[in-house]
């Protein structure tokens, strides 16, 4: 592709593309928010006038036919992220959608081989991969530092409370709830530092019915006990209702991989930094994350500047907009969504039948 402008259009307006992706568009060169739409003409007003963008709409049909726009970032409820993605990729847009892609794996699956087939870049917005402690952990994974995988443990624990949290609490639109919105996460997590998961059996709770006195069928907490292909095991848990714990970065978010060679600790809080064991040591002791891995490969972002425990999610938009420039895959790709997605799917039956689900 040429190096002349990339022009954007942002579906779905909420707080995560005026927090996470309008900034970090804004560190890529020649990039630019020409468009945006959002079905709540309120929403797309504020919008407009936070970016500038002179091109909007209530309809995403609008936005994805038009020959001045070259990629899409799609946020709105998980319900609309297969037909608004499908209909970009077929007028030759590259795609950038949050997660969960889908309610369902077949319909992930379905976005990603189109996207493979239309030769568009395609992105699932995992954003806590680019977390530096996160990116230097794989590191040292791929570096062999863990040796044979034993355990992978995650555990996020945030207090939501009973406040009402929008399509969020909406099976229909979104799915399901905490699986989809957090635990989604920790699955990318543990496939991407593991490997497969082969079975899995899991829990799900739907603790308030009520929030804010609005309907919720949507699960507050979920549970998943894992067996990975290559033997190692898995525990991963989230919840919006661990009272006094806050919210965000300001929660627990804490990963733990045991190997027959060493332990690595990871806390989403500690940015820049792991917690390390080996084979036989004293203890757990911290490990700084060398600068190199401090910001994205290529991104220009100031790792100095402005809050290090958002400023990281930035370097998202930046690898979406650099693949475009490179004709090259995106990290990570709708075939990770897809990959996550299925141990939703399996989660979910799991959860029903009250059994071990093969993947």
């Amino acid at each position: 592709m040429s190096m002349s402008t990339i022009n954007v259009a942002i579906i779905g307006c909420g707080g995560i593309s005026l927090q996470n992706h309008l900034p970090g568009l804004a560190l890529c060169r020649d990039t630019r928010v020409t468009a945006v739409c959002d079905s709540n003409p309120t929403t797309l007003e504020a919008a407009r006038q936070k970016t500038g963008a002179t091109i909007t709409s209530t309809r995403y049909e609008d936005i994805v036919t038009r020959d001045d726009i070259q990629a899409v970032i799609i946020a709105t409820p998980n319900l609309l992220h297969p037909p608004i993605a499908l209909a970009a990729i077929r007028h030759g847009k590259h795609v950038l959608c949050e997660k969960p892609l889908a309610l369902n794996v077949g319909d992930a699956r379905e976005m990603a081989t189109a996207a493979d087939h239309a030769g568009v870049r395609h992105m699932t917005a995992f954003t806590y991969r680019f977390v530096p402690a996160m990116r230097y952990l794989g590191h040292l994974i791929r570096q062999g530092e863990l040796g044979q995988p034993y355990h992978y443990r995650s555990c996020r624990l945030q207090d939501w409370g009973t406040r009402n949290v929008g399509w969020r609490q909406i099976k229909q639109l979104a799915g399901t709830g905490e699986l989809g919105d957090m635990l989604s996460h920790r699955i990318d997590f543990a496939q991407h530092l593991i490997g497969p998961m082969k079975r899995i059996v899991a829990n799900v709770k739907n603790l308030t019915p009520l929030r804010d006195g609005q309907p919720n069928d949507t699960d507050d907490w979920v549970a998943i006990l894992a067996e990975f292909i290559d033997g190692a095991t898995g525990v991963l848990e989230s919840s919006k209702l661990a009272s006094g714990r806050n919210e965000s970065w300001r929660s627990l978010d804490y990963v733990e991989l045991n190997g027959s060679q060493a332990s690595f600790e990871f806390t989403t809080g500690k940015w820049n930094e792991l917690q390390y064991g080996k084979l036989g040591g004293p203890g757990m002791k911290p490990l700084p994350v060398p600068r190199e891995f401090w910001t994205w490969p290529g991104s220009p972002r100031d790792p100095g500047a402005g809050d290090p425990m958002i400023s990281f999610r930035y370097d998202q938009a930046f690898e979406f907009i650099d693949a475009i420039r490179n004709g090259r895959p995106c990290v990570p790709s709708f075939h990770d969504g897809a990959r996550t997605q299925a141990v939703m799917d399996a989660a979910v039956r799991s959860a029903d039948t009250r059994a071990w689900v093969d993947l």
